[in-house]
């Protein structure tokens, strides 16, 4: 892209000599005809040494290929500022804005870029408030399913198993106290086992209930649970895990699931299809983005093969568009997979306003 604007630059400089050579021939034949110059003369006049034709030719040149070049130099940094922003904007930035660029079609262009990224920017901290919307309404759901199932356990645990422990509790004591001394031993140890292990049992029942009752878990930051997840695949899976995990700034509850997702997803599929022996998993922020990069040796596969969408790409592009990340896959057969993902981090954005009142 440098290379055609730099192109347009040097075409300027060529149109503006050349409109500087047009301009000066019908100057000098006028020159010529109306002031009757001797054009030999002219041809072999010299100042300094020098062809006066030479030094005429000069005077004429230069002011239009100074000019021409001054021109263009100048367009074609306007026109850097807009590839520059239109590239950014590509990879997902976008915060960035195009700076003034003149009053002509070409700050207009950089005007309406603005409008442009403003606008999808809000669309972004829109989409990331609904998903986290989304997120906090799934994750009550699971709470109070969760509690509910806990409850009902808990209550039929009490209600049937802890009392028949009991009642056994009782009846092997009742039996034990009735039998006679003359009996054999061998019963009273049994029956006393028996006692034991029930009591034993209710012990372990009572632990399993104060366990089941509690109605939450206390919530996890994405950078710890990454750590635990990554752990516990390392932990059931052959495979060698390196994380690299920096600090990550706050981020909303909907771009922690969708991000969190992505990682357990691409794992999955790592794990599912690439035959990879080590996969290394890079999670951080740089420039106003979050950044997931998840690289392994495995197989590969061909990019422009069907069978890329079947490779988990679906949902895990779906969750990118909803935190409108940009999610890009590199991969070919025999050099590994490597997963990358953009999300821009959305501080503070105000809210979109009906169409009607920015109208007006």
């Amino acid at each position: 892209m440098s290379r055609k604007l730099t192109n347009i630059q040097w075409r300027i400089t060529r149109f503006t000599l050349g409109v500087s050579l047009l301009a000066a021939l019908p100057a000098l034949t006028l020159l010529v005809v109306y002031v009757k110059l001797d054009v030999m003369k002219v041809l072999t006049e010299q100042w300094f040494d020098i062809p006066v034709i030479l030094i005429v030719l000069a005077m004429i040149v230069l002011p239009g290929i100074v000019s021409g070049f001054a021109f263009g130099n100048g367009l074609k940094q306007r026109l850097e500022e807009l590839v520059e922003a239109t590239l950014r904007y590509e990879k997902g930035q976008f915060a960035h804005r195009v700076p003034a660029l003149g009053d002509d079609e070409i700050g207009l262009a950089g005007d309406r870029l603005n409008e442009m990224a403003q606008r999808v920017e809000k669309q972004v901290a829109s989409l990331q408030r609904l998903s986290t919307e989304k997120a906090e309404m799934q994750d009550q759901l699971k709470k109070s399913v969760i509690l509910e199932e806990r409850q009902r356990l808990a209550r039929e645990l009490h209600d049937a198993v802890s009392q028949q422990l009991f009642a056994i509790s009782m009846m092997s004591s009742a039996v034990q106290e009735n039998l006679t001394y003359t009996e054999e031993n061998k019963i009273h140890q049994q029956i006393t086992m028996i006692e034991k292990m029930a009591g034993h049992a209710q012990k372990e029942m009572r632990a399993l209930l104060l366990h089941l009752r509690p109605a939450t878990l206390e919530g996890k930051g994405l950078r710890e649970g990454l750590e635990e997840l990554l752990q516990e695949f390392q932990a059931k899976q052959p495979i060698d895990i390196r994380a690299e995990i920096t600090e990550i700034p706050p981020l909303s509850k909907g771009v922690e699931d969708h991000l969190f997702r992505i990682v357990q997803e691409g794992l999955s599929n790592v794990l599912r299809h690439s035959q990879a022996t080590s996969v290394t998993v890079r999670v951080g922020a740089i420039d106003s983005q979050v950044f997931l990069r998840m690289i392994d040796n495995g197989v590969g596969f061909e990019m422009n093969a069907q069978k890329t969408s079947s490779y988990g790409m679906q949902m895990m592009q779906e969750r990118a568009h909803e935190i409108g990340g940009v999610l890009d896959l590199i991969s070919a057969p025999g050099k590994g997979t490597q997963l990358s993902l953009k999300v821009p981090i959305i501080e503070k954005v105000p809210a979109l306003e009906p169409e009607g009142e920015q109208e007006r």
